[in-house]
């Protein structure tokens, strides 16, 4: 973990100064000082860290690496690699699998690229013996296509003949599959292709696996929760296929900063694996400001205080930096956050430089291959200027040169926060980062709280192979790859031999002298959705026209683009005409609303298990299965600037039911009648909203990747109950991880609702964009009554967090 230097928590323009004048000057920093000039915005920086400058600590080049890869490097302006990129480099060539987790811009890539090149080169590396004279193999997964990409451009910008280099992916035409399987030593591929056409054809990849050295997987850290998961059983599917062809290949991982990434590999590849974690790269010294938007003097629900919109401010920064010429990443936490924010910008530019409005763009999920290609082109070559993304360009995809990111909304966890962050100055110069919050609890706890961003360690990654929801599907992939034996189910882990049996008895399976075999002519590998999506993407369609706009995933469709709902793309906006969840199609016609919609929705759950739970004092902390069931069953139509109700529509759509796991408290009768005459549904729900929004600092997840439901008294316990559930079948960790770190997760979130300013409740505190009763009934002086009662007898500190 860097570490970082406070400089200030500013009150006064001169503070922001003071700590901005710490680093040496650059251009976008000049550029922040001035924007900070105005005395409008000089409220909403409530701290400023400077991130200090770190000299880099040279190596020399492997003795094993090829003199010509060496001379490439060397032509591209590498003279030597870094010590923690010879450092993992030389593990690999060893034999041992390793990971490195290192910042962003660390040159990770060239770690695993001197034994990867090397391999194919023919070198004497850790399963030489496989192979046959032509050289090793390499396998290469990343997350995103977009990554997959750029590593390829970069592969073949050294001009290694010997480096027959190709992506393989949804977009890769059937003719040049055929290449890729027959001629084609180093492939780039995601975990999606590798589960759904690789492993189930592993017959006509032979060549390539049976000399496979090496499988890189890039990004690492991003595989957590239910994806992370899924890929974990997709790696031990694919173990599993290269001993059948005699190769046991080295994996190297790249991540970037994280807690225990030794263990986090260990469980997403099932082997032992050292870990390089001391970051030797230089770095240019980067300011760091924490950004609150006003106060405006609007009120929204309830007569709540409305904040200015973490987009409208995004987008108004983004425009003022592009005037200042200073190249910039705005990242967006959604879709049309991302789409918001570009338009916004765009906007801005009209009226105050038009010529730079074109300048501008958006850069999401969604859009088509094309697209997103011409975007990253155009902001390499800086026809761009600045960029609105989701997190889609999170990821290792090389932007050198950028001078600034801003990061719209906490980004989920610190390690996403400094990857974001860390694609500026790639190319070593100073750079500046900005954090602009949304009017959300975590967001305003933590421009008000800075220790928790800048003084803690980045999160462990969270995932569960043994979730039975994912192994199963998994398992039946595997026997339809090759029949299963006792032996393999050791690979698969633990849960696999209780779930074979019961595969059997389902009639998935069938027990025979040389194993389990599929029984089915459909594909298993489609039973597993390893996205978490849940079925199809729902395709956008152009009313009139037929043109696809983009896709948006199943279950987000009930919510996003249901008949009636407002959808944003490239800046334009649509009214979606008709949803049709059977031909997954959505059909939008062109419109300029002057509001936005919201889903609103019905939650039941119901406890299926007690797996854990702890008393404190009267009250009881519980961890275990449950089953939701959520119906969407309308939409509110919202003003943009106000968020003032125009209206509500009623939905007809199916109910969605799922089994996960959740965290939930209750209190006793004794404890309810002594808080005296409380709205106590009303003041279990504000809780409810409250701990939702903190959960994601303790638990790695996200706000959307979590649920709750709140009750004065709940059916199966009979006494007011607070429950947070994991939003994926079969649950992902994250209310385990809540369940574990429940007195500081718990105090954090009373801590946050006491000191927000507002008098009876707003967004910053215990409102929620996604709640399904439109944020009705909530009390915050009653929900700071109960966690009060509920902490009373609470640990002083956690077992683990």
């Amino acid at each position: 973990m860097q570490h970082w230097k406070p400089v200030s928590s500013p009150s006064s323009e001169s503070a922001v100064a003071a700590g901005l004048r710490d680093a040496s000057a650059s251009k976008s920093r000049r550029a922040l000082e001035r924007l900070l000039s105005d005395p409008t915005r000089r409220d909403r920086i409530t701290h400023v860290e400077v991130v200090p400058a770190r000299a880099g600590r040279r190596s020399g080049w492997p003795s094993w690496a090829p003199e010509l890869l060496i001379d490439r490097l060397r032509l591209a302006g590498i003279e030597a690699p870094w010590l923690h990129q010879a450092t993992a480099a030389e593990h690999a060539h060893s034999g041992q699998s390793v990971i490195i987790a290192t910042g962003t811009a660390s040159g990770k890539s060239l770690a695993y690229l001197l034994p990867a090149v090397s391999a194919v080169f023919g070198d004497e590396g850790p399963t030489a013996g496989l192979r046959q004279a032509a050289g090793g193999t390499v396998l290469y997964l990343s997350p995103t296509k977009a990554l997959a990409a750029d590593q390829l451009r970069s592969l073949r910008s050294l001009r290694l003949t010997q480096v027959r280099a190709a992506t393989y992916d949804g977009d890769t035409p059937p003719d040049e599959r055929t290449w890729v399987r027959q001629h084609a030593n180093y492939v780039l591929t995601n975990p999606d292709m590798l589960h759904r056409s690789l492993l189930p054809s592993h017959a006509r990849w032979t060549a390539f696996l049976r000399r496979l050295q090496y499988v890189i997987i890039d990004e690492a850290h991003g595989y957590r929760g239910v994806f992370g998961s899924h890929v974990a059983q997709v790696l031990r599917r694919l173990r599993r296929i290269c001993a059948r062809y005699g190769a046991s290949p080295v994996f190297i991982l790249a991540s970037a900063t994280t807690a225990d990434p030794a263990v986090t590999a260990r469980r997403l590849t099932g082997l032992d694996v050292t870990a390089v974690a001391d970051d030797a790269s230089p770095r240019g010294a980067t300011a760091f400001a924490l950004w609150e938007p006003p106060l405006t003097d609007l009120r929204g629900e309830r007569g709540a205080p409305v904040r200015r919109t973490a987009t409208a401010e995004a987008g108004d920064l983004l425009a003022d930096l592009v005037i200042e010429g200073v190249q910039t990443l705005t990242f967006v936490r959604s879709r049309r956050g991302a789409e918001s924010v570009s338009l916004g910008a765009k906007r801005a530019l009209a009226e105050i430089a038009p010529s730079l409005a074109g300048q501008v763009a958006a850069y999401r999920a969604g859009y088509l291959p094309e697209e997103r290609r011409a975007l990253e082109e155009a902001l390499r070559r800086r026809e761009l200027i600045g960029l609105a993304s989701t997190n889609a360009l999170e990821l290792g995809v090389d932007m050198s040169g950028l001078d600034a990111v801003v990061v719209c909304g906490w980004p989920g966890t610190r390690a996403s926060l400094w990857q974001q962050a860390g694609r500026a100055g790639r190319t070593g110069q100073d750079a500046v980062a900005v954090l602009v919050a949304r009017d959300d609890p975590l967001d305003t706890y933590l421009v008000h709280h800075p220790e928790a961003i800048f003084g803690s360690p980045v999160e462990a990654t969270v995932l569960d192979p043994d979730n039975p929801y994912v192994l199963e599907p998994h398992l039946c992939a595997a026997a339809a790859e090759l029949p299963l034996t006792e032996a393999d189910l050791e690979l698969f882990g633990p849960a696999a031999v209780d779930l074979v049996p019961d595969l059997v008895r389902r009639g998935m399976l069938r027990r025979r002298p040389a194993g389990w075999f599929w029984t089915r002519r459909d594909r298993a590998a489609d039973l597993a959705d390893i996205r978490g999506a849940g079925g199809a993407p729902v395709q956008v369609v152009e009313w009139g026209t037929g043109r696809l706009l983009g896709t948006v995933d199943e279950p987000s469709a009930h919510t996003t683009v249901h008949e009636g709902a407002v959808y944003l793309h490239q800046g334009e906006s649509y009214i979606v005409r008709e949803l049709d969840l059977d031909a997954s199609v959505a059909l939008v016609e062109p419109a300029e609303p002057d509001y936005s919609t919201t889903a609103r929705d019905i939650t039941d759950i119901r406890i299926l298990e007690t797996l854990r739970s702890s008393a404190w004092g009267e009250s009881t902390l519980c961890f275990g299965t449950v089953e939701v069931t959520r119906q969407v069953v309308a939409y509110q139509m919202r003003r943009l600037q106000t968020g003032q109700l125009l209206g509500e529509q009623p939905l007809e759509l199916p109910p969605r039911t799922l089994q996960t796991r959740a965290v939930w408290w209750t209190l006793s009768d004794a404890q309810r009648d002594s808080v005296g005459d409380l709205d106590l549904a009303g003041s279990a729900h504000a809780a409810e909203h409250a701990s939702i929004g903190l959960l994601p600092l303790f638990a790695t997840c996200d706000r959307w990747d979590i649920g709750g439901v709140s009750t004065a008294e709940h059916p199966d316990t009979g006494l007011l109950t607070v429950f947070v559930y994991d939003g994926h079948e079969g649950g992902a960790g994250f209310a385990e991880r809540g369940y574990t770190g429940a007195a500081t997760w718990l105090r954090a979130t009373r801590e946050a609702i006491e000191a927000c300013e507002c008098e009876a409740g707003c967004p910053s505190c215990i409102q929620s964009p996604k709640c399904g009763n439109g944020n009705e009934p909530l009390d915050k002086h009653g929900a700071l009554d109960l966690l009060a009662v509920l902490l009373r007898d609470a640990p002083a500190h956690d077992a683990a967090l």
